[in-house]
């Protein structure tokens, strides 16, 4: 872990009723469902992170719009020691085109209801529920 928190950007799309959401195949949160996302570049804002981050993972172009909000990330070993810090952007984009594949550092790839993240019936990374709350309203 560095000495401070990594900057990622988290690309947040809607479409009708549905949600874009990819399932992590690395820590921190491999195996939970959770947005297309990754490290900011030196010199990409967050919102164009979020946009080159949703083509490699999924394949789906997106154009961001605005920021939702910002999500600190903090994951603690046992003994109380810092395994992970991020800051997470997250950020709604409009759907352009494209069918997610899973691709770069996901396991899979797909729309899922809107109503059934919500309910809790996607196993999902802490927060989820709450940006998409953001982004229908």
């Amino acid at each position: 872990m560095t000495q401070y928190p990594k900057l990622a950007a988290l690309a947040v799309l809607l479409r009708d009723d549905q949600v874009l959401l990819v399932k992590r195949r690395n820590e921190p949160d491999a195996g939970l469902w959770g947005f297309p996302g990754g490290h900011v570049e030196l010199g990409e804002t967050a919102m164009e992170a979020a946009a080159r981050e949703l083509c490699e993972e999924t394949g789906v172009i997106g154009r961001p719009v605005r920021y939702l909000t910002n999500v600190d990330v903090i994951d603690r070993d046992r003994d109380g020691s810092i395994r992970f810090h991020f800051l997470l952007a997250a950020v709604l984009c409009d759907y352009c085109s494209g069918n997610p594949i899973a691709q770069d550092d996901v396991s899979d790839a797909r729309w899922w209801d809107v109503a059934d993240v919500l309910g809790g019936q996607v196993d999902c990374s802490q927060h989820v529920d709450l940006v998409v709350k953001m982004a229908a309203t």
